[in-house]
């Protein structure tokens, strides 16, 4: 990895992780000093990120870290209801043993997580570990590829509604009713289940007066 795709990559964590809050000016001579680059280089990063909406540039404003746009979080989450319902019909009743271990293994990492007392991003790895691994085992890697392209706001989205009090627990709970209700092939059940699994929270985020200074008005 080159060093512009190196700091690329880290300017996306940065952004992703919440570290650069959505509104946060990014200068081009702020960036140049902290990465000892020229202005080219660092203009060339900008735009890349631009495209990939992680910024948005303005001509007068500058370069400002995207708000986190709702319209385009409840499109993620339409996209990923109507295939993971697929998914989950495909494997209900059908979920082979090496299957059931891989998911219930990455349940007991999520409880263990949660007992430790680990961080937001350790849960985030294995709540994305516990979807991801639904996509692998009906064979459609590649359409979670797909989502993860597009997923800048969805990614901050989901850090905000995590740091709800109990929600870890909330999320392990359904992870394991989802599981329990493939394994039983309980295919009505998971509906439900997934639907409130990944829509319940993006509602109230429209009113919530706690991050309004993160959303796209």
């Amino acid at each position: 990895m080159n060093a512009k795709q190196s700091i690329l990559e880290q300017l996306k964590t940065e952004i992703l992780s919440l570290q650069c809050k959505p509104g946060t000016i990014i200068s081009e001579t702020s960036l140049a000093e902290r990465f000892q680059l020229s202005r080219t280089p660092i203009r060339d990063i900008l735009k890349q990120l631009s495209l990939e909406n992680y910024i948005d540039i303005y001509p007068k404003k500058g370069n400002i870290v995207s708000y986190i746009d709702l319209e385009s979080v409840e499109q993620i989450i339409y996209l990923r209801s109507a295939l993971e319902k697929n998914i989950l019909k495909d494997l209900s009743g059908k979920l082979s043993l090496r299957g059931l271990h891989e998911l219930k293994a990455i349940l007991a990492s999520q409880k263990e997580c949660i007992d430790q007392n680990a961080g937001l991003e350790d849960f985030l790895h294995l709540d994305d570990a516990f979807h991801k691994t639904l996509f692998d085992l009906a064979g459609r890697l590649f359409l979670w590829e797909i989502i993860q392209q597009f997923n800048v706001h969805y990614v901050r989205y989901r850090k905000l509604h995590m740091m709800k009090k109990d929600k870890f627990t909330e999320i392990l709970g359904e992870h394991e009713r989802i599981v329990a209700c493939l394994a039983q092939d309980q295919l009505e059940q998971i509906e439900d289940l997934l639907h409130h699994h990944l829509r319940a929270d993006i509602n109230s985020m429209y009113f919530s007066e706690n991050y309004s200074e993160y959303i796209k008005r």
